[in-house]
C-alpha cells in the first residue's frame, strides 16, 4: 500500500466516520438516562475514547502493517483473539455503514412519503466503494471536504438559536429537559449510546501502514479528531436539548434535523438536511475504507480465505475485500432496525476495546520503554488502559438494561465463529505469514 496520508487525512478518516454520531444515534442516551444522563455519558465516554486513542496510537506506531487493533491482537494476543478482533472490527464498521444507509433513507422520506430511497442509498455506497477501490488518499481528500461542511452546519444551527442572548434565544433547556428520570443507574444505561458520539475514531489506527510518518500523523490526527468530537458532541446535546422535548428527542431518527425543524427557519432546515446527509455519506465512506482493510489483513494472514488478500495491481487497494463487504452492509441497512444495528456495532466495539487494553498492558511488559522504537509513547501508563477496560466493561453491563437479547445473540455469534475457527480455519493458518515476517527486526520480548 502507498504511504501518502498525513494528519489531515487521519483527522478526516476518524471524524468523518464518527461525525454522523452527532446527527443520529446519540439521542438514545436520553431514552436510557434522561437529559442529564446523556451529557454525562458523552463526557465519560469521551474519557474512554481519549484513553483508547492514546494506547492505540502507541501500539499502532510500532506494528509494521495496517489493520489497527486486529494487527495488534495478532502480535500480542495470538491467532484466536486476532480472528475475533478482526471480525468485530469488520462487523462494527459494516453495522455503522448500515445505520448510515438507514438514516439516509428515513431522511429522504421527509421530503415525500412516496420517495423510494433505495436507489439513492445504493448509488451513494457504490460511488464511495468506487473511490475506495481507486485509492485511500482520494477517498479521504473527499472526506476532508464533506466532513468539514457537515461540522459547519452544526455551528450554523448553534448560532441560529442566538444562544448567546441573556434569555438564551430559542433554547429552552429548563423547559424541555428531564434531568435524571432513572437516577444514577440511567447514566450506566446511557453509556451504551454515549459511545455513538465517538464510535469509529479508533479506526484511525487502521491506516497506520499508509501514513507518511506514523509517529506524527496518527497522534496528531487522532487527538485533534477527539477534541473536535468532544466539542461538537457537547454543542449537539446543548442545541437539541434546548429545542426538542426529551420525550421526542429520545426516539428521534435524526435529532439535529428535528432541532432545525424546531427553529422554524427554512434556511437552517435545508442546511441541516444537507449536513445530516453529508455526515452519513462521510461515515459510510470511512467505514468502507476501514472494514475493507481489516478484512484484507485477516485474509493476508490466512485467518480467512486468501482470495480477499489480493491488492489491485494498479491502485494498490484491497479491492476484493471492499467489493465483498458492500452487499452485506446494504442488506443490514434495509432491515430498518436502527437501535439494534447500533447496539451490535457498539457491543463489537466494546469487546475490542477491552482486548485492546489487555494488549497495551502486555505490550509494555513485552517491550518496556527503550527496548523498541516507538513513533508515539502514551503518557501515564497503565492509567489509560485501565480506564478503557473499566468504562468499556461498565458500558457492556449497562447494555443489559433494554438490550439483553442483543447481547446474548452477539455473544453466541462470536462463540460460534470462534468454534469454527478453532475446528477448521486454524488448521490452515500459516504461522510465517501470520507472525514471523512482521517481527524479524523486533528485539526478543522481555521474559521470552
Amino acid at each position: 500500500m502507498s504511504k501518502s496520508l498525513g494528519p489531515s487525512h487521519i483527522w478526516a478518516l476518524g471524524v468523518g466516520i464518527v461525525l454522523v454520531g452527532q446527527f443520529m444515534g446519540w439521542n438514545f442516551t436520553i431514552a436510557k438516562g434522561g437529559s442529564l444522563g446523556s451529557i454525562i455519558a458523552c463526557w465519560i465516554t469521551g474519557i474512554l475514547y481519549l484513553s483508547l486513542v492514546m494506547i492505540n496510537t502507541e501500539m499502532g506506531s510500532v506494528v509494521p502493517e495496517a489493520g489497527g487493533q486486529y494487527s495488534m491482537a495478532k502480535y500480542f494476543l495470538g491467532p484466536l483473539a486476532a480472528f475475533n478482533v478482526g471480525l468485530m472490527l469488520v462487523l462494527q464498521y459494516i453495522m455503522l455503514e448500515a445505520a448510515d444507509a438507514l438514516v439516509v433513507g428515513q431522511l429522504l422520506k421527509t421530503l415525500s412519503p412516496d420517495i423510494n430511497p433505495a436507489p439513492f442509498v445504493i448509488l451513494s455506497l457504490l460511488l464511495f466503494t468506487y473511490l475506495n477501490y481507486h485509492g485511500m488518499q482520494a477517498t479521504l481528500n473527499l472526506n476532508i471536504v464533506i466532513t468539514g461542511i457537515a461540522f459547519i452546519t452544526i455551528l450554523m444551527l448553534l448560532f441560529s438559536t442566538k444562544f448567546y442572548l441573556p434569555a438564551g434565544g430559542l433554547l429552552h433547556l429548563s423547559k424541555l429537559t428531564n434531568g435524571l428520570p432513572f437516577g444514577w443507574i440511567g447514566i450506566l444505561g446511557a453509556l451504551q449510546f454515549g459511545c455513538w458520539f465517538y464510535l469509529g475514531i479508533e479506526g484511525t489506527a487502521l491506516a497506520a501502514g499508509e501514513c507518511r510518518s506514523t509517529g506524527r500523523s496518527l497522534p496528531v490526527g487522532a487527538v485533534i479528531g477527539m477534541i473536535t468530537l468532544i466539542i461538537s458532541g457537547t454543542i449537539t446535546w446543548f442545541i437539541c436539548s434546548g429545542l426538542v422535548s426529551a420525550d421526542q428527542l429520545g426516539k428521534s431518527t435524526y435529532p439535529l434535523y428535528d432541532a432545525a425543524l424546531a427553529t422554524g427557519k427554512p434556511l437552517i432546515i435545508d442546511v441541516l438536511f444537507a449536513g445530516t446527509m453529508l455526515s452519513c455519506l462521510a461515515s459510510a465512506n470511512g467505514c468502507i475504507a476501514d472494514a475493507g482493510r481489516a478484512w484484507y489483513s485477516m485474509a493476508k494472514d490466512t485467518l480467512i480465505p486468501q482470495i480477499f488478500a489480493k491488492l489491485h495491481p494498479k491502485y494498490r487497494t484491497p479491492y476484493r475485500a471492499i467489493l465483498f463487504l458492500l452487499p452485506i452492509s446494504i442488506a443490514f441497512g434495509f432491515t430498518g432496525l436502527l437501535d439494534h444495528i447500533i447496539t451490535f456495532s457498539i457491543m463489537s466495539a466494546l469487546i475490542t476495546y477491552i482486548l485492546t487494553a489487555v494488549m497495551m498492558i502486555k505490550f509494555r511488559k513485552m517491550y518496556p520503554l527503550g527496548t523498541i522504537k516507538r513513533g508515539y509513547t502514551a503518557p501515564w501508563h497503565p492509567i489509560p488502559a485501565i480506564l478503557v477496560a473499566l468504562i468499556a466493561g461498565a458500558t457492556l453491563f449497562g447494555m443489559y438494561f433494554g438490550y439483553w437479547i442483543d447481547l446474548i445473540a452477539g455473544a453466541v455469534f462470536y462463540l460460534l465463529a470462534s468454534l469454527w475457527f478453532v475446528a477448521h480455519r486454524s488448521k490452515s493458518l500459516d504461522i510465517r505469514l501470520f507472525f514471523l515476517e512482521g517481527t524479524k527486526k523486533w528485539p526478543r520480548p522481555k521474559g521470552y
